[in-house]
């Protein structure tokens, strides 16, 4: 059988250095998934972008061929037209990219961008383009998909947008799917439905998909070939059965040891003590108003309703939802970035018998007090580390603010910074293009460390990174949360992640906690169908436990759906009640 793809031999290079993809070869058939897979730097997307000609300039392609075969006739893309390729691009090969903030145009609304490809391609007229997209929207789980084709891109969440990158590259159902890191930054729910629905396509038009991934928990429920890379090169390839099952080498082993994994728990833990409490959110409800364009009335959409957290001195508090759940609003709620609704309150101690400071209400002296004390680790280290300021730099400009120390004692402290999150101080002097990314989520973990803060909200500071460098950096953010005595506020989506660094869990969905308690706790006796959902959503390494999909469409659906216990309208959500020591749950009584 003559496969729709094949890479041959393929060898790419940037000038004179040794090349950075050597001699990779595969080839994926009509209907079939084939997994690329490695961390960061492997080459992956690299040996992908050569199949849609969208390479760096300073890229060379110094060997080998990619054959694509349609309709019964092959072309070599490396030598194809450029106006072969234009009709190729978008149409019967699509690419889904891992940062769609870049790939999407911040000037034109999603549904402007995701229509282009129907006009371009398929000649429709804007009422047919639109009924389609909208169709699309539904597909890939936007609730409102006539709000998402209003919307500009910089108006959604990462996930948001990533949902709309996977519309405008399955809405003209390609022969071929290239789906780069496609469900990264999305959270465990969304990415399950968002592989069903690949795989659904796939089954109804008979695509074929190359996915690009680190992760093999993805991998094992999406794939039948797996080729494995690492540094340029195939280290294994094979049936997914194979090379999870058995695998040859070492490094495909070391990959699937550090897939996160839901852990089994033989008995629930004891309630959580509130004494110390270093933050305290009361009440905190956030409601933004969001313009509708034209005549229509504005719309207010409520962030966040009626949240109640504390976090303990020297504990990890972790809240966990899927995109848009308001996790990250409560965040910034806390430190002071937005104001709470009317009646919310947000208090912090910065050591025990402390003066309490409202956090909304602070003097401009507290305020200088607060931000030395309470900090924040972003989610895209790239985006929050200036492209122009060194690592030295970046990293004493907070003691400048603040008027800590000599200029050397600056430097001094930047050095020690740097090696306690492992790097070391020669690297002062580069810029950030020059780490890679979980060096430059190390970086930022530094610059919050500099001013000695009691507080560290770290927000989904892993979600983007290979399950090796995520090991790496939780191990991380553990030793200097023992050796600092530091407490976290760990936003995430992802249940398996938190497992091992949390002491209390909040699981929030639609802007509202639905469970709260220990981890071990909430593994052994989840109540909630959105928690259900969540811990049924994590991917394992492992061919014979694929995801259960039908679980997770239960708890990630509308709240109106859920069982009757749980159930709700609009914002009228049940209680919070106590159903045993330390675990609260959301439902009627």
């Amino acid at each position: 059988m003559t496969s729709l793809l094949e890479v041959d031999a393929l060898t790419i290079g940037f000038g004179d250095a040794p090349p950075v993809v050597s001699n990779v070869s595969f080839s994926v058939e009509k209907g079939q998934t084939l997994a690329l897979v490695g961390e960061s730097g492997s080459g992956k997307t690299l040996t992908c972008r050569s199949a849609l000609r969208i390479l760096p300039g300073t890229a060379q392609v110094r060997g080998g061929r990619v054959n694509f075969t349609t309709g019964g006739k092959t072309t070599d893309l490396l030598k194809a037209t450029e106006r072969h390729m234009r009709s190729v691009r978008g149409d019967r090969i699509a690419m889904i990219f891992q940062e769609p903030m870049r790939s999407l145009s911040p000037l034109h609304r999603l549904g402007n961008q995701v229509s282009e490809v129907l006009r371009l391609h398929r000649n429709l007229g804007p009422g047919e383009a639109k009924r389609r997209v909208l169709e699309q929207f539904d597909k890939v789980g936007f609730v409102d998909p006539e709000r998402a084709w209003r919307s500009y891109p910089f108006e959604m969440s990462g996930g948001m947008r990533q949902r709309a990158m996977i519309a405008m590259a399955m809405v003209a159902q390609p022969e071929l799917l290239i789906a780069d890191e496609p469900t990264t930054a999305l959270d465990v729910t969304t990415q399950a439905q968002v592989l069903g629905l690949i795989n659904r396509l796939k089954e109804d038009t008979g695509m074929a998909v190359i996915l690009v991934t680190h992760d093999l928990g993805v991998v094992a429920n999406m794939a039948q070939q797996v080729v494995v890379m690492n540094k340029g090169r195939v280290m294994e390839s094979g049936s997914a059965e194979h090379v999870l099952g058995s695998p040859a080498h070492g490094y495909t082993e070391k990959l699937i040891a550090a897939a996160p994994m839901i852990p089994e728990v033989a008995r629930p833990a004891k309630p959580i003590g509130h004494k110390d409490v270093i933050l305290d959110i009361k009440n905190v409800t956030k409601s933004f108003t969001m313009r509708a364009g034209g005549w229509r009335k504005p719309v207010v959409v409520t962030a966040c309703k009626d949240v109640n957290l504390q976090v303990q001195r020297g504990k990890t508090l972790a809240v966990v939802g899927e995109s848009g759940s308001g996790k990250t609003t409560c965040a910034r709620v806390a430190l002071g970035a937005e104001k709470p609704d009317p009646g919310g309150e947000v208090t912090f101690y910065a050591a025990v018998g402390a003066t309490m400071i409202h956090v909304h209400d602070m003097t401009p002296e507290d305020r200088r007090m607060f931000q030395r004390q309470a900090q924040m680790v972003f989610q895209d280290p790239y985006s929050s580390l200036s492209p122009r300021m060194r690592v030295m730099e970046a990293l004493t400009e907070p003691m400048e603010i603040h008027g800590i120390g000599s200029r050397a004692d600056r430097r001094d402290k930047a050095a020690e910074m740097l090696r306690w999150v492992g790097l070391d101080p020669d690297m002062l002097k580069r810029y950030p293009h020059a780490f890679s990314g979980g060096q430059r989520q190390r970086l930022s973990i530094a610059r919050a460390l500099t001013l000695d803060p009691r507080l560290i909200v770290c927000d989904e500071p892993t979600s983007a990174l290979d399950v090796s460098v995520q090991d790496q950096i939780l191990t991380l953010l553990e030793d200097i949360r023992d050796r600092a005595n530091l407490s976290y506020l760990f936003i995430s989506h992802d249940l398996a992640v938190v497992a091992r660094i949390a002491d209390e869990v909040a699981v929030m969905r639609a802007g509202v906690i639905v469970e709260q308690a220990p981890p071990d706790t909430l593994f052994f006796n989840p109540q909630h169908p959105y928690t259900k959902a969540l811990i049924a959503a994590q991917p394992e390494p492992d061919i014979g436990r694929p995801i259960d999909l039908d679980l997770v469409a239960k708890g990630a659906g509308a709240p109106t759906t859920w069982p009757e216990m749980f159930r709700f309208e609009g914002t009228s959500a049940p209680a919070l009640r106590e159903l045993e020591p330390g675990h609260m749950v959301r439902c009627h009584a």
